[in-house]
């Protein structure tokens, strides 16, 4: 994506879509959501960045009395499909106060940008220090990366070539002055009651639109995988690399 669409523009078209996925079946993502979370050291009475933040998920997943920041550049998120106008925001610089954060959070937003340095750089202005940052994203050469760049990108509105997580990530953190302390590839699941409900779910989250449900159903099926999981629910396979770094004291 280095000569393609930014995040804003790409979400712009289909921010309003993915926002109605995640509406219609908020906890899917629940095991997503919890890793990263636990990857950043949240406890209760925390304040929590969220960057970028879509619609404001993570803030439902936090333990009782975070205070959540989030910051979405994409009116199309944050407005809720209301079509209400709201003002521009650009991503950068971040509208929080120095070391206002005592976690920050990037989860499955990154992978659309080309240089995520300055990005980087400021969620460790506005994180305090010896605070943590979590980094979730889809890494390199994963049937998840293959699954968006191939399936997804064919059938959907905008194409999508993705600038996926690999070790010059850990560069670019440490260049930016944060202490990479882990990186893990997690391996979870969407949760789903049925194959009609994951396809459903993937179509409007992805905004795939240029295929029918089954179609997109078989290709979750022979990509990412499914599991049937204990109570009848259906798993659908995904993976993140999940980078926790800290910013010096």
């Amino acid at each position: 994506m280095q000569d393609g669409p930014s995040y804003t523009e790409l979400f712009t078209q289909r921010g309003s879509s993915y926002d109605q996925a995640m509406l219609a079946w908020p906890q899917a993502r629940a095991q997503e959501f919890a890793q990263v979370i636990a990857a950043a050291g949240v406890t209760a009475g925390m304040t929590v960045a969220d960057v970028p933040a879509g619609g404001g998920y993570l803030r439902g997943f936090l333990p009782e009395g975070c205070r959540w920041i989030g910051h979405e550049p994409c009116a199309d998120f944050t407005n809720h499909r209301t079509g209400a106008a709201e003002a521009a925001r650009p991503l950068l610089p971040l509208p929080f106060a120095d070391g206002e954060a005592d976690a920050a959070i990037s989860l499955a937003g990154v992978h659309h940008l080309a240089d995520k340095r300055d990005l980087f750089a400021d969620m460790r202005r506005i994180t305090r220090p010896g605070g943590k940052f979590a980094l979730s994203d889809v890494a390199r050469g994963t049937a998840t990366a293959h699954f968006l760049d191939g399936f997804v990108g064919d059938y959907n509105s905008t194409g999508h070539e993705g600038v996926f997580l690999d070790d010059s990530t850990l560069r670019e953190l440490e260049n930016t002055g944060w202490r990479v302390l882990s990186a893990e590839l997690r391996r979870f699941h969407w949760v789903f009651p049925d194959r009609a409900a994951m396809a459903g779910f993937c179509r409007r989250l992805f905004d795939i639109c240029k295929t029918d449900a089954e179609h997109v159903a078989q290709a979750l099926e022979t990509g990412p995988g499914t599991d049937l999981l204990p109570g009848g629910m259906l798993g659908l396979r995904w993976s993140l690399m999940t980078i926790v770094s800290e910013h010096p004291r």
